[in-house]
């Protein structure tokens, strides 16, 4: 049997105290490093090779490199699982494989990675080291040791995070806060000076203890933060000087674990709380065996006497059946405790059960059939268990939702001879059941009966509209007046009472344009009227019955006038152009109208609502209408036009919140016999928006552009003259509808004032 002693009476606090430093570490630089934008240039110097040589215990590193290497490059480490890192600047990976196995010594494998301006080198470990470095010209030898060789005064409490950078450069302290993380974690967050800070962090009692050695402490961190109140497993934060450093003491509570890591100049310790699971052997969050590391070497030993050796290494109390016996034969090097466990409980067909510090052992068949017997028993008592009623009130919850979830068959809280009953006019339920049953009730009402959160949804939708519209139009007529027909009548003059013969023009009897007869509309501007002569005037000639013969119509051979817009009358401007003997006449109206329309509608509806419950508002008018009956008759019906916002928010644990939100916004266009058009804009969707942010969550963006041309054929195609022949119509509508939220989380009614 070989034991590493001095490993189980060093290593194992020290394992204890850094276990929480995870892998994690390594992920996130890699996955930082990765991520860095590739150089512009070449890099000054690169890794050739990575060698390795065993002397005693000490294993030692080579890795060589191009060009000589003024000072050591900056390193870290973490424990589990153990690994070493070293940061090359402006340095690439010239050794033609990013992995290389090593055949002996306490490194597996080096990675190299490069990324940017620098090449990261990860040492692999056996086991948990120290390391020690130094440069010889253009090779940096690394000397790794285990820790208990070390002769360090505090290598069984202490782990080195960073060393601190050579030189007498003195380093300092930026800023130390403290936040929550998503999932509950304490996290505290050290700002440094730069990267070559040295960062040393143990384990001890029940605090943690950070110490930067060489680095100076401000006068305003020199300070107690209590954060009790952030609902975390850290309750103080200290920061002080100490022995020409400085001392940062993180102080939890309960069942916790922590974890360190740093980013450039940022150094975070995360504490989180730990869950103790009872099957498990060692406390904690992450999957897989994390015990402290044992070698053994058996050959044909009792297993009893093997498990006697596991408890004397964790301490913990082991109680083995009856039936558990034989023989077995391993070697184990540098394997987790736990693991150990396993494989011995699973080579001889034994199983095991952890009860605070206990662990039962027995084979897996007596095992299973003594909880089988266990459960039956149980159940057995359950039957025959007697009821119970107890009343609980509700505050928040509805009764009978209460009712409907504990007498689910598909999955009863109650057993088959619970029952429940409600009074709702009290809000309250009676449930008869066993002991063990009533408990399982009230962890469900603790659970369901609480305030529902709320949210306060602003919407504002915004429809603006820019309307241009031109019409220009003309008029064109032409007359010849120089054929007139004169009428013979005999009339009594007023004066003398003797009857006269007088002769008196018909007026457009002989116009003729195009072969069409017409007349004249209207007295041109300038015309005297022919229908006075020999001194009779026509009311004369009107009240001798002859009547009246006067010009009535314009022959208007192009006749485009532009057309009006919204009701509104086109301006016109007319000109007449006539002969000397007033006989023929050409008349030009010129008529145009621009309309420039541009407007904008701001419509702002609110609603509070309470989590994952649908809120609806709406504000409009409902338009009346006939519709035929099947018998005949007409009956008066309704339709909507509204503006409606319907929204179902839910709350996220990290404070957003995802709204399934339906926006519309309805117009009547027009009357059909059959009913009303309704113009409608809808938005329907489902969006992730933060506690206080907005978002837009639909755009509708409408351009008609119309130009209309009513010419006269072959003569409107005439340059310049064809435009009076035509008129024409411009229109270049834009309208846009925008919908923006913005959802507030809110834990007081006023607040939504």
């Amino acid at each position: 049997m070989t034991t590493n002693n001095s490993y189980q009476s060093d290593r194992r606090p020290a394992s204890r105290a850094v276990r929480a430093l995870a892998a994690g570490l390594f992920a996130a630089g890699l996955a930082l490093m990765l991520t860095a934008p590739a150089p512009a240039l070449a890099q000054a110097n690169s890794i050739e090779s990575v060698n390795s040589a065993q002397q005693g215990n000490v294993t030692y590193l080579r890795i060589a490199l191009k060009g000589a290497l003024s000072a050591a490059p900056a390193g870290f480490s973490v424990s589990n699982p153990p690994r070493i890192a070293f940061d090359f600047l402006d340095t690439e990976n010239a050794a033609g494989r990013s992995s290389i196995e090593l055949p002996q010594g306490d490194v597996r494998s080096v990675s190299i990675v490069q990324a940017g301006n620098r090449s990261r080198v990860v040492l692999n470990l056996k086991r948990p080291l120290s390391y020690n470095t130094s440069v010889e010209g253009n090779t940096l030898i690394v000397a790794l040791e285990p820790i208990a060789a070390a002769g360090q005064a505090q290598s069984a409490t202490a782990y080195t995070f960073a060393k601190p950078a050579d030189g007498a450069q003195q380093h300092s302290l930026r800023d130390v806060d403290f936040r929550r993380g998503k999932d509950g974690e304490g996290r505290v967050v050290v700002e440094l000076s730069d990267s070559g800070v040295g960062v040393d962090i143990r384990q001890q009692g029940p605090t943690i203890v950070v110490d930067f050695p060489r680095t100076a402490l401000p006068e305003n961190l020199r300070r107690r933060l209590d954060v009790a109140d952030f609902g975390t497993p850290v309750k103080n934060v200290r920061t002080f000087e100490n022995n020409g450093g400085t001392r940062l003491v993180i102080e939890p509570e309960g069942q916790w674990e922590h974890n360190a890591y740093q980013s450039e100049t940022q150094f975070v310790v995360e504490v989180k709380a730990v869950r103790e699971d009872p099957n498990r052997l060692i406390a904690g969050s992450q999957p897989g065996y994390r015990g402290d590391r044992l070698s053994l070497n058996f050959q044909n030993v009792d297993i009893r006497a093997l498990l006697q050796v596991i408890a004397d290494f964790t301490g913990l109390n082991i109680v083995t059946s009856d039936a558990v016996s034989g023989n077995l034969t391993l070697r184990l090097k540098d394997v987790p405790w736990d693991q150990a466990l396993d494989i011995i409980l699973q080579s001889k067909g034994l199983d095991k059960r952890k009860n605070g510090n206990v662990i039962m052992i027995a084979p897996a068949e007596e095992m299973a059939a003594k909880e089988k017997l266990d459960l039956e028993s149980r159940q057995q008592i359950a039957e025959i268990e007697p009821l119970r009623t107890e009343t609980f009130q509700l505050n928040y919850q509805k009764a009978e939702v209460l009712q409907k979830l504990l007498s689910d068959e598909r999955q009863r809280v109650l057993s088959k001879r619970g029952s429940v009953v409600i009074d709702q006019r009290t809000n309250k339920v009676f449930v008869q059941d066993t002991g063990t049953r009533l408990e399982d009730v009230r962890r469900v009402i603790a659970q369901i009966d609480v305030p529902v959160r709320q949210v306060l949804i602003e919407a504002r939708i915004v429809e603006a509209d820019d309307r241009f519209t031109r019409n220009l139009g003309v008029r064109l007529g032409f007359n010849d007046k120089r054929s007139t027909i004169y009428q013979t009548t005999s009339v009594v003059d007023p004066v003398t009472g003797q009857p006269t013969a007088f002769n008196y023009p018909v007026y457009g009897a002989g116009s003729r344009i195009g072969g069409v007869y017409s007349t004249i509309s209207g007295n041109l501007s300038g015309v005297t009227d022919l229908s006075s002569q020999n001194g009779s005037t026509l009311e004369g000639i009107n009240a001798l019955g002859l009547g009246r013969s006067t010009a009535t119509a314009n022959t208007n051979f192009v006749n485009l006038p532009a057309a009006s817009i919204s009701g509104a009358s086109p301006a016109s401007f007319a000109i007449s152009l006539f002969g000397s003997s007033l006989t023929r006449f050409l008349n030009l109206e010129l008529s145009a109208l621009e309309a420039d329309n541009r407007g904008k509608v701001i419509s702002s509806p609110r609603v509070l609502t309470a989590n994952q419950s649908k809120a609806v508002i709406e504000q409009g008018k409902e338009i009346p209408y006939q519709q035929a009956t099947s018998s005949g008759a007409t009956a008066i019906q309704f339709k909507k036009a509204v503006l409606k916002l319907e929204v179902t928010p839910q709350i996220t644990p990290e404070g957003s919140v995802i709204l399934a939100v339906e926006v519309s916004r309805d117009n009547a266009a027009e009357l059909l016999p059959t009913g009303v058009a309704i113009d409608t804009r809808r938005v329907q969707t489902q969006v992730l928006v933060e506690n206080g942010g907005t978002v837009v969550i639909g755009g509708i963006y409408e351009q008609t552009e119309r130009n209309r041309v009513n010419k006269v054929p072959f003569l409107g195609d005439i340059p310049v003259v064809g435009n009076a022949f035509k008129n024409t119509e411009r229109t270049n509508d834009r309208t846009e509808l925008l919908v923006f939220l913005t959802p507030r989380v809110v834990t007081d009614t006023a607040l939504a004032r």
